[in-house]
């Protein structure tokens, strides 16, 4: 009778795993089924929501005549120049200023970790409330900054916005505060990782400031800046969200880059192929970067 019980309730009881390991057994070990187990999920939903998307944009742009077609198009050059002069300024300017502030940073004192706390803030600050508030402070009518310019100048401010010559201008200085802070903080990482040997010895030898940057500090954060820099380029180059929520490309479309033109053309025109080949048109400049940079980040940290 106990014989018959404890079968019968260890049938009915069997729990889902023994089943599962059932069913794998004769294909693969314990180990393996449990890993398939838990990796099916995550490659489910890596192949529809990655693989599939990157696989379905390829395949729009294989056509060769839509290629011929934006290429040709002046909105395109105008947007691939201002791609051009949104990573170089946007990125360049910021960087140099990362590196400049990082000497006031690394200052010790209460009263600098208050600033680095401050200072981090607009990193912190949500991305598109902070845009918003930057979009009603350049306002060229009832904005801030235009009212505090005629109040203590009695001047009129430009059109920030709805000018071209201002508004790219506007777009540079809104991704510079919104991403110095942090590249600021990368840079300070690096310069605090640095020996006060190496200081103590320049001071003995009568090292000017200048020279000690030059010999000690630049050296030290030399390759902290190259890959930071690098890494802010690719990421700059599909920053949608600081020139789309600022200006909308405008006005009368002077200030798309390559990210919002893109959006663009696939949704406001539903031109899908247009939209996707203005992306790829961007892989010249995008893939010998991440390569320089998976180089860099394979390489030994003493290198």
């Amino acid at each position: 009778m106990k014989v018959t019980t404890r079968g019968t309730m260890g049938v009915a009881a069997a729990p889902a795993d023994t089943l599962f390991r059932r069913l794998t057994a004769p294909f693969l070990s314990a180990q393996e089924a449990w890993a398939l187990f838990f990796l099916t999920p995550f490659a489910v939903v890596f192949i529809f929501f990655v693989i599939y998307p990157v696989g379905y944009a390829l395949y729009l742009g294989t056509d060769i005549s839509v290629y011929g077609r934006v290429l040709s198009d002046p909105l395109y050059l105008h947007s691939l120049w201002n791609t051009f002069i949104f990573i170089l300024f946007g990125v360049g300017l910021k960087m140099l200023l990362a590196v400049a502030l990082s000497s006031l940073l690394v200052l010790p004192g209460r009263g600098m970790r208050i600033v680095n706390v401050l200072f981090i803030l607009p990193w912190v600050v949500p991305h598109i409330p902070s845009i918003f508030s930057i979009r009603w402070m350049l306002n060229s009518e009832w904005g801030m900054i235009n009212n505090l310019l005629f109040a203590m100048f009695r001047i009129d401010g430009p059109a920030w916005l709805t000018d071209p010559r201002y508004a790219m201008g506007s777009i540079v200085a809104l991704h510079i505060w919104k991403y110095l802070p942090f590249w600021t903080m990368i840079i300070v990482a690096a310069r605090v990782a640095i020996s006060r040997e190496l200081y103590e010895a320049a001071q003995i030898d009568g090292a000017s400031p200048f020279a000690q940057f030059r010999h000690v500090t630049f050296p030290g954060i030399a390759g902290v800046f190259l890959t930071s820099t690098m890494l802010s380029a690719i990421w700059s180059l599909g920053d949608f969200n600081s020139i789309f929520l600022l200006t909308g490309g405008g006005p009368m479309d002077r200030t798309n880059t390559l990210a919002t033109l893109g959006i663009r053309f696939a949704f406001n025109q539903a031109d899908s192929q247009a939209g996707v080949v203005t992306m790829i048109s961007a892989l010249p400049l995008l893939l010998p970067l991440i390569i320089v940079l998976m180089r860099r980040l394979g390489r030994p940290a003493n290198e």
